[in-house]
């Protein structure tokens, strides 16, 4: 098997030892991302402004691995609070069109540096 990591310049590096993306042909497959601006802060308000910075750090990875929304297939939302679905959906939609990704959506008891929202996905090589 082949794994190749994918990292992009105007992103905090990953708060553990992960990688942002790995290339495993045919797929890419892209860790969860909090709303860390590039210094690495949290960046504040609620989930559905969260999810702004998080669909910005995913479109900076998506062009290091030289693809774009278009090519995402699956995709997976945790939540913190299940009342932010509506808003954090209404982000998610201006990213996406048909066919859209195939996505789950949890909820989740707590997030790493108290984040409200985190998004993996998987994307097509």
């Amino acid at each position: 098997m082949n794994k190749i990591a994918i990292a992009a310049n105007g992103l905090a590096p990953p708060v553990g030892p992960f990688s942002p993306a790995i290339r495993s042909d045919p797929l890419i497959y892209f860790s969860g991302q909090i709303a860390l601006d590039n210094a690495g802060k949290l960046v504040a308000g609620d989930a559905a402004k969260q999810a702004e910075q998080i669909f910005s750090n995913i479109r900076i990875l998506l062009e290091a691995a030289r693809r774009s929304f278009a090519d995402v297939v699956r995709v997976g939302v945790y939540l913190t609070d299940m009342k932010d679905f509506a808003g954090v959906n209404d982000v998610y939609a201006k990213h996406f069109t048909a066919p859209f990704p195939a996505r789950t959506t949890i909820g989740v008891a707590s997030l790493p540096l108290g984040a409200s929202v985190e998004i993996d996905c998987v994307v097509q090589a």
